[in-house]
């Protein structure tokens, strides 16, 4: 028995159970259905993209999406110890604050949740308005410092486009290289950051390997978990509160095992409903990227990473391409002038990035194109089977809405566009993966052909439809959702920062019920 059970050891549940587990006569159990963080691909940043589709990963896909030609897209999503935050490409943005201030929700707005990033922080850059040192969460400038990174950033200027150094600071919008989630070279994630310094409170129990199948509800009130471990039936009780930190396709399909969702699906399934709630799985959102890859002679692209001479400047400075997080460069702008903050991210990795990450790069490129922020199209997660081991399915529904293609269109021209100037030029030299003209049916072709995800879904468990704003289950006791599933809107930028804010917040509205 616990006070607290958490299911996810991910960007949410690590900081929460480091938090709770605080105060010492709080007993707090942490449920993980992957394993330790031990493998060195997680901790060298370039060996992120070695993660995809291993035990590291929950290998998620969409199933065929109408508006991409029927193809299923790839949705990576850790499966560890720090869950995504150990496997992302760890970019540290955390949004506009007009997407807090957006949500329209009781104590979410940006001015509430500043002093939850800050509190988390701690910016090698030093303590300003808007960064802070000395929390657990190392925030880094890069140390690959690869030239086509610089040059993205210059093409991008000689388009028009202003440069900014802090994309987390006043205003969002310019180009330039993004502070990543690194301390002294190496990855920080909420396992680094958080879960291993607390590791040795005895008030806090983490349990890897255990996969939660559905969540015990007893007379209107959640009360535990049960799982399953090597075949074996695990059972976790909690006297105060579940809460369910598995993300944005994790956390839905979990509350549908457990009777909490659409009643209609539910019942098709045999499932018994607890709860009646539609919501749930409902209003799935992602970024869709559009890539463009040009390939070159120059043997500088990440493919090189592993040669000696980067291995022994690694070793010696922590520096070199063995730190690269993919996409070193980026910038945020707006394809109308009638918006009021961005609606899209431009990513740039010096790398051939190939089949949304799952192909392997043939010669030296570099990668670079346009993130869609805000989408209007609306995807599901649900329940495809009473077995909880079965995937749910997922239908994101990227570019259902006329709107995100004409934007994405937009968008796309802009790249073409900064791909055209002379900072690029060495590096654009042969053409790999372009829309075959600048015509709007060929852009709006490669769009369908090649976005893929950016592995940021969000909103399936949102706050006002699903929970209340202190994250509580709508009709169901001490149950409480705390992820990226709860944004009702997706954030403008890399969701990463986010969650760990809404876990900070998380934190601080428990201890408050507790009290």
């Amino acid at each position: 028995m616990y006070d607290y059970v958490i299911v996810g050891a991910g960007s949410a549940g690590a900081v929460l159970a480091t938090r709770l587990s605080e105060d010492p006569d709080v007993r707090v159990c942490l449920v993980e259905a992957g394993g330790r963080d031990t493998a060195e691909d997680i901790h060298v940043p370039v060996g992120f993209g070695r993660l995809f589709r291993t035990d590291f990963d929950w290998d998620h896909d969409t199933h065929a999406e109408p508006h991409l030609r029927r193809r299923r897209v790839y949705l990576g999503h850790g499966r560890v110890l720090g869950g995504s935050s150990a496997t992302n490409n760890m970019i540290y943005v955390r949004g506009n604050r007009l997407d807090f201030d957006g949500w329209g929700q009781p104590g979410w707005s940006y001015a509430d949740l500043l002093p939850c990033f800050l509190r988390a922080e701690d910016n090698e850059r030093g303590e300003s308005e808007f960064h802070a040192t000395g929390g657990p969460l190392r925030v880094s400038d890069g140390r690959s410092k690869n030239p086509m990174s610089a040059a993205f950033v210059e093409a991008a200027t000689q388009a028009g486009y202003k440069r900014t150094e802090d994309f987390n600071g006043a205003e969002q919008d310019g180009f330039g290289e993004f502070q990543v989630t690194q301390r002294d070279g190496r990855r920080e994630s909420t396992a680094t950051a958080y879960l291993h310094p607390a590791a040795a409170r005895p008030n806090l129990t983490v349990e890897t390997d255990l996969r939660v199948h559905r969540v015990l509800v007893e007379a209107g009130r959640a009360v535990g978990v049960t799982g399953g471990r090597h075949g074996e039936e695990v059972t976790v009780r909690a006297e105060r509160e579940v809460i369910v930190s598995a993300g944005a396709y994790n956390s839905p399909h979990l509350l549908q095992l457990s009777g909490i969702g659409p009643a209609a699906l539910l019942g098709a399934l045999g499932v018994p409903v607890v709860a009646d709630l539609p919501a749930v799985g409902a209003n799935l959102q992602d970024h869709a990227l559009i890539p463009l890859v040009y390939t070159h002679e120059h043997p500088i692209s990440l493919l090189a990473a592993g040669t000696p001479e980067n291995v022994a400047r690694y070793m010696e400075s922590a520096s070199g391409p063995l730190t690269s997080n993919g996409p070193e460069a980026g910038g945020f702008i707006r394809t109308r002038s009638t918006l009021t903050a961005p609606d899209v991210e431009f990513l740039a990795a010096p790398v051939m990035f190939a089949d949304g990450g799952l192909g392997s790069p043939t010669g030296h490129a570099v990668t670079f194109g346009p993130s869609m922020l805000t989408p209007l199209s609306r995807g599901t997660v649900s329940l495809a089977s009473p077995q909880p081991t079965a995937k749910p399915k997922i239908v994101h529904n990227y570019f259902a809405e006329p709107e995100d293609l004409a934007a994405a269109v937009d968008a796309l021209r802009i790249a073409l566009e900064i791909a055209d100037q002379t900072a690029l030029a060495p590096y654009t030299t042969t053409p790999h993966t372009v829309p075959a003209s600048e015509s709007d049916a060929d852009l709006r072709a490669h769009i369908r052909a090649y976005a893929h995800s950016t592995y940021h879904p969000a909103g399936t468990c949102a706050i006002g439809t699903v929970v209340d704003p202190q994250l509580r289950v709508h009709g169901i006791d001490g149950l409480r959702v705390a992820d990226a599933s709860v944004m009702p809107t997706g954030v403008r930028g890399n969701p990463n920062a986010a969650v760990i804010a809404i876990a900070e917040r998380a934190a601080e509205l428990i201890r408050e019920t507790a009290r």
